[in-house]
């Protein structure tokens, strides 16, 4: 059995694919002059009758002028077009051990970003800024459903949700003081990334922007505790959610890359196993490993509450959780993928030039359905995971320490749910739009209990289960709802869509947690939202037309493919094709 050859480095390939475009620079210039040069009667000076000498040297002049003004106008044109369009786009290499190790970390030190910190850390720090226990009365009982709690555990519960932050005549609580400065830190972070996705897609240092907004969002994790006063609070949470949008966006990208590394030497069917298989192996493990992080903040920061100066020990979680994020630089010096593709002129783009870049998405339906899926799959998740953790605590006023193992269970168990998902999707040979429709359907099932039972009390068991559920519901959207947009981004794109997916995710997700934290105390409300977004994410992958296969042929995956039968979709085939379709080869 003959060897596939492996791929040639970058930089040999396009030095050899610029040299070959000199050369037919070169020879169609050629031609084009000895076309011009030739009398049009084809007999050099002597033409019929003796006269053709001058007769020929009158029609060369004009024929040669009209030549050279149609080449300066075709070059104009496709100048004016190719602008910011790559000539050719350059095979991409498999990942390195380095490269694969350093992307794995970042998932593991920037998870819990958009999971706790922005959510839940925050808050609580605002919290005891606003409105410190020393300045609090709490309520001599707080009864829930005919259960008294203690007061010194809803002490916290009844300041973050109390409305002690005044705003030009109206109040806010610290739960929606945080949700107004982490939407504006996605409106800052839009402008950011219409210029970012012209860089990812064209330049060379693509590390150096992922290791810029890592190395100034994990700053101002260091300074929460150095000014007590709550305005400075905005300015904190808005640069913390714009690095982490930029810095995600160049971590979806590079698997984008990586995908299409693992799978350069398929075509058809096996490049269509080989993608799904390397794709959902390495974004489900990174999930999985994120969970780690997560869980471990949200130990330190049970550990730290337990202290006497609440503040500080919240000061130090979120420094520690800086220091965190900052090791996850290393991804942007392990590995460095640059562009590519190679432009057709030198053309030095400006800001419109940049701003209509970034908008590429929008000339490819299946990449707009996979992104409506995306922000309700966001919004759904952080709706129930927002809400249920309220509820938890004011509505069924469970103890702090079952919070800390809510917290880690849900954290937590994707480590063991979506590894062994992984081999059952290759068997049943789901793709992402079927594992998302998955996701969907378990966060309705999740988000349908709650709002059912919400006049119930819930037992501690019944919490933690629907948390291993939840859970498992939540990785495998953030997992899929980023295979199916890469699926849908063309080779050399995927800077473009990869900032469109990050800005979407992460603004999803704000919306989610404002729509739980704008009524604590009624928990039917979150839920419902949660059930509504999840029914409209189901109606949008089955009747918005929204297909693998589909997305992979408008992205050009699949050039030259006659029909779905050469993609293995016909009746009769078994699973012996798996086998040596490149499906198990895909794994990384």
């Amino acid at each position: 059995m003959s060897e596939q050859p492996l791929p040639q480095p970058r930089s040999s390939m396009r030095e050899a694919l610029e040299k070959e475009d000199k050369e037919k620079a070169a020879a169609a210039a050629a031609a084009t002059k000895e076309k011009s040069a030739v009398p049009k009667n084809g007999n050099g000076g002597n033409g019929k009758n003796g006269g053709g000498g001058n007769n020929g040297g009158g029609t060369a002049a004009p024929a040669a002028e009209e030549t050279t003004r149609e080449i300066q106008v075709v070059r104009e044109a496709y100048r004016r077009e190719t602008a910011a369009t790559p000539a050719y786009v350059m095979p991409e290499e498999p990942p390195a051990m380095v490269e694969l190790v350093g992307w794995y970390l970042y998932g593991f030190c920037s998870y819990f970003i958009t999971h706790l910190l922005l959510p839940v850390l925050f808050p609580a720090i605002i919290t005891q800024v606003a409105f410190p226990a020393s300045d609090f009365t709490p309520d001599a009982k707080y009864v829930v459903k005919g259960a008294t709690c203690s007061i010194h555990e809803m002490s916290m519960y009844q300041r973050l949700t109390r409305h002690s932050i005044a705003i030009d005549g109206s109040r806010l609580s610290p739960l929606g003081w945080s949700g107004l400065s982490w939407a504006i830190g996605i409106l800052i972070a839009a402008p950011i990334l219409t210029q970012a996705a012209h860089h990812l897609d064209r330049g060379q240092y693509q590390s150096l922007i992922l290791i810029a907004a890592t190395s100034f969002g994990s700053f101002f994790c260091l300074l929460t505790g150095f000014f007590k006063t709550v305005w400075v609070f905005l300015f904190y949470i808005l640069f913390i959610g714009s690095a982490i949008i930029v810095a995600e966006a160049v971590h979806t990208r590079n698997l984008g890359l990586m995908i299409r590394g693992l799978a350069a030497h398929d075509s058809g069917k096996h490049l269509v196993l080989r993608r799904r298989a390397a794709a959902s192996q390495l974004t489900l493990y990174c999930t999985a490993i994120g969970g780690i992080g997560a869980a471990l903040m949200a130990a330190f920061m049970y550990h730290m509450l337990r202290r006497t100066d609440q503040l500080t020990g919240l000061w130090v979680v979120s420094i520690f959780s800086g220091l965190i994020w900052f090791i996850g630089i290393c991804h942007g010096l392990f590995t460095n993928r640059p562009s590519s593709s190679s432009p057709t002129t030198a053309f030095e783009p400006n800001f419109f030039t940049k701003l209509s870049y970034s908008m590429t998405l929008v000339r490819y339906p299946q990449a707009i359905g996979s992104l409506v899926a995306v922000f309700l799959s966001s919004f759904a998740t952080m709706c129930i995971f927002t809400s249920g953790t309220l509820y938890a605590i004011g509505g069924v006023c469970i103890k702090p320490v079952l919070v800390l193992v809510l917290w880690i269970l849900y954290f937590l168990f994707p480590l063991v749910s979506l590894p062994l998902l992984h081999p059952i999707q290759i068997i049943i040979r789901a793709d992402a739009v079927r594992m998302q429709l998955l996701g969907f359907i378990i966060c309705l099932f999740v988000s349908g209990a709650g709002f059912y039972f919400k006049s119930h009390r819930w037992r501690a068991a019944h919490i933690i289960v629907i948390a291993l559920v939840q859970s498992t519901a939540n990785g495998v959207l953030y997992s899929f709802g980023r295979i199916l947009l890469l699926d849908a981004s063309p080779p050399g794109k995927e800077g473009a869509f990869a900032v469109w997916y990050a800005f979407v995710r992460c603004t999803g997700a704000m919306i989610g947690f404002a729509a739980a934290s704008a009524g604590p105390g009624r928990a039917g409300g979150s839920f419902a939202a949660a059930f509504l977004g999840s029914f409209l994410g189901i109606i949008v992958l089955i009747f918005g037309n929204v297909s693998n296969i589909g997305a992979l042929k408008a992205a050009g995956h699949l050039k030259g493919m006659e029909d779905e039968k050469r993609l293995g979709m016909e009746k009769g085939e078994g699973m012996s094709a798996v086998a040596d379709s490149g499906e198990g080869r895909g794994r990384v």
